[in-house]
């Protein structure tokens, strides 16, 4: 089965990163002014999720979430969570570290789409 979001190995590094110092966390991307539509990772109790939140499914073992207005427009495409260099999301988790994550994306062929039922 095809993943509607992967994660590059400086994502993974830095994933592992934030769970040995913060612990259990989770990815929201929620397509909002103030956060960029970057993903932002946040710790349990600071957003909370509903019925507007779609899952994607997991990268590094934490979950992500993507606000549903947002996954309309991106649903045909596999989100790609990536890292630079830089000061990261205001409410992000990586903030302090001088990284942040980055979204890219690639449209899903043919056959992936239908795998997905699209």
């Amino acid at each position: 089965m095809v993943d509607k979001v992967i994660a590059t190995p400086a994502a993974l590094a830095l994933i592992e990163q934030l769970r040995a110092e913060h612990g259990s966390f989770f990815f929201h991307q929620s397509g909002g002014c103030c956060d960029n539509s970057a993903a932002n990772a946040y710790l349990p109790g600071e957003l909370t999720l509903g019925a507007g939140d779609v899952y994607l499914g997991e990268i590094g073992g934490i979950p992500f979430y993507i606000g549903a207005n947002q996954y309309e427009y991106w649903k045909h495409t596999q989100l790609i969570i990536d890292v630079i260099e830089g000061h990261g999301g205001t409410f992000s988790l990586e903030g302090p570290t001088g990284k942040a994550f980055l979204t890219r994306s690639r449209v899903f062929t043919d056959a992936e789409a239908a795998e997905l039922g699209l």
